[in-house]
């Protein structure tokens, strides 16, 4: 059993170590296998992150988004509060950088969009079970933001991501589906 902690380390070590061709070539390959998923097939309204090497690359993903017409929606944090906010996102240009160097949208130039009108959640992480159980990035921010979040979630992880276990907390929600550079794991 891990400790969330110390995994986050570990996995943060193992994730820098990936070259950027390995890192552009399984980006590609989820991001492909993503297409090719059902969810985001009948999807209208997308929620993703904008990624920050080394996650799994996101800015191919929300180019198709568009391309196919679907809405995007990125979050905003709001650390006094600790909650996640969803706004719509039309063109990179919407993007500022804040704490930690992260891209969030600007609030001026964007639309909030309810959580019930998100029709998949691509929810970020470092670590991943095979039951869908994840260890975020510490926050608690996804956490809070899933418990009135009732549409589809998946998330996107390089194979080096998926651990046996770790400590679990009763506020842990799984993820329905993870898609990663090997397989598609389906949870739910």
């Amino acid at each position: 059993m891990h400790d969330k902690q110390s995994l986050r380390k570990r996995i943060k070590v193992s994730l820098s170590e990936l070259t950027i061709p390995l890192y552009e070539d399984y980006s590609y390959k989820i991001a492909n296998q993503l297409f090719e998923d059902d969810d985001w097939k009948v999807a209208k309204i997308i929620g993703i992150t904008i990624s920050k090497r080394p996650e799994v690359d996101t800015y191919q993903i929300i180019r198709k988004a568009w391309e196919l017409g679907k809405q995007v929606v990125v979050p905003k944090c709001y650390p006094e509060e600790k909650k996640l906010v969803f706004r719509t996102l039309k063109e990179f240009s919407q993007l500022e950088s804040v704490f930690y160097g992260l891209l969030e949208p600007i609030e001026e130039r964007t639309d909030k969009v309810e959580a019930n009108e998100i029709d998949l959640l691509i929810v970020p992480g470092l670590a991943y079970t095979r039951e869908g159980y994840r260890v975020g990035f510490g926050g608690g921010y996804y956490d809070r933001f899933l418990t009135n979040y009732y549409g589809k979630t998946l998330s996107l992880a390089f194979n080096n991501q998926i651990v046996e276990q770790f400590d679990m907390e009763r506020h842990d929600l799984p993820v329905s589906k993870i898609i990663t550079n090997h397989e598609v794991i389906h949870i739910i």
